[in-house]
């Protein structure tokens, strides 16, 4: 598992490179900003649900292979 915050253990930055997407490439697929995705990859900021599905749906992967429970 990628970085951490006390609530949320997240998977994005492997995966967004193993896609070959730039933060910058998923922020816009997304619809948000470059410093909201390296926020959640730094274990800053819990996504909303619709975020993360919009995450997932852009990675071809399921929410629960980005983020997982402590």
């Amino acid at each position: 598992m990628g970085k951490h915050h006390e609530k949320l253990l997240n998977n994005l930055e492997p995966l967004r490179k193993a896609a070959g997407l730039t933060q910058q490439h998923l922020s816009e697929q997304a619809g948000v900003s470059r410093k909201s995705i390296n926020a959640i990859e730094n274990g800053m900021y819990v996504p909303s649900t619709v975020l993360a599905l919009k995450i997932a749906r852009t990675l071809g992967c399921r929410v629960e292979n980005l983020f997982k429970l402590p």
